[in-house]
């Protein structure tokens, strides 16, 4: 019998320069509590760091 999926959930990236919420991803919250990532910006026109924040609008 296959394993349930628990401890994951499903977090936003917020681009840290001008906060606007780009991307959606889901992480394993035992494991990595906190997540960054340099990925692009439309709204900056540039790869900036994206930081995970688990409020959703």
């Amino acid at each position: 019998m296959a394993k349930k999926k628990g401890g994951r959930i499903i977090v936003a990236m917020q681009c840290s320069v001008c906060k606007k919420v780009n991307y959606y991803t889901s992480i394993n919250k035992a494991i990595m509590p906190k997540l960054e990532q340099k990925k692009y910006c439309k709204q900056c026109k540039a790869h900036t760091l994206h930081t995970s924040r688990e409020k959703l609008k």
